[in-house]
């Protein structure tokens, strides 16, 4: 179908950000992260979508309204880039794929998730042993212990048609997109740029107030800090381009949010080597206990079981990168890490 409008109002929750590019925030059915911003490419050729979101009847029926108050039906959706494969940017992508037979891709380094997957094992296996590496067993315990929320029940979780590796060029009907390989918060993030309009679709790579997690998926890579750094210190690089996140506002750039992304994480560099120096040996729980966390400035037992796990396992990344750097020692005999001054 031809758009009966390429001027549509903005509504609460569909946005025009630039003359081919509509945002549309979308329900999650999570506790805390509440929105995230699924994007409309225009195009001759029909629809590209760019993180669309968590599968539900909500979230699908209000990007519906979205494309038929742009003129389009669902049918028109030709491709569909997704970022990374956390749940709520990619099980509504995987459906419309199904349903649709429209083109899905995805970063390559997002395979090794994908295919680890077994729902049997349990939310966040891997992770379960991470802990106890960072000697929070207890944690460990509470973590194996939950179970699946509904809403996570059978969601779709397939690979893509079309993985990649960073440096595509994607023709979305007359607007060329850049793929840019982003690993850090998942080993196959990729960033969508598109040059001529300075528009960087950013996933969670960047994110306007949140420091995005890193080895929160189901096969972290062995320095994920590292990864994320680097690939950080690619958009200080690059011209400056408009921010377009997966959660939040649109008014950041990328290159001065990438430098104060890096900034936030050199700072707990030190913070974390300077709380080793001084009890000599620590493992990453313990680092963590003595930390602030969230822009609340909360003590690691105020934060719900999730977020704990995220915070240990952000402090065991930046002890072993660390470690890679020389600058402390780990003593792996035991399953429990100690960490000294090198």
């Amino acid at each position: 179908m031809a758009p009966t409008s390429t001027n549509a109002r903005d509504t609460a929750h569909v946005h025009r950000i630039a003359p081919r590019v509509v945002r549309v925030e979308l329900p999650l059915p999570l506790p805390d992260l509440k929105v995230i911003n699924a994007y409309i490419i225009e195009g001759g050729t029909g629809i590209t979508l760019v993180d669309p979101g968590w599968s539900t009847a909500e979230s699908e029926g209000l990007l519906l309204a979205a494309l038929h108050g742009l003129g389009y039906s669902r049918s028109d959706v030709q491709r569909i880039l997704v970022t990374h494969a956390h749940w709520d940017h990619y099980t509504l992508a995987v459906k419309w794929r199904d349903e649709l037979g429209a083109e899905l891709m995805l970063g390559a380094g997002e395979r090794h998730s994908i295919e680890a997957f077994d729902a049997a094992e349990g939310i966040h296996p891997v992770q379960r042993q991470m802990l106890l590496r960072a000697g929070a067993p207890e944690l460990a315990r509470v973590i194996a212990q939950t179970p699946w929320e509904p809403y996570e029940d059978n969601a779709p979780f397939d690979p893509p048609d079309r993985w990649l590796h960073g440096g595509e060029r994607i023709d979305c009907g007359g607007t060329q997109i850049l793929a840019r390989a982003t690993p850090g918060h998942t080993r196959g993030h990729i960033v969508y740029t598109d040059e001529s309009a300075g528009l960087a679709f950013t996933g969670d790579h960047l994110l306007p107030r949140i420091t995005p997690s890193i080895a929160f998926e189901r096969t972290p890579e062995p320095l994920p800090l590292r990864s994320f750094l680097d690939s950080l210190r690619l958009f200080t690089d690059l011209p400056d381009h408009r921010m377009l996140p997966a959660h939040g506002g649109v008014d950041n750039t990328t290159a001065v949010r990438a430098a104060e992304l890096i900034e936030h994480h050199r700072e707990r560099l030190t913070a974390v080597a300077d709380l080793v120096a001084r009890r000599g040996s620590a493992t990453a729980y313990d680092i963590a206990a003595q930390m602030r966390w969230t822009r609340h400035d909360r003590a690691i037992a105020e934060l719900n079981p999730i977020h704990r796990m995220v915070a240990v396992l952000e402090v065991m990344a930046h002890l072993d990168l660390l470690v890679h750097r020389g600058e402390l020692a780990a003593d792996d005999s035991e399953p429990v890490a100690q960490f000294t001054v090198a």
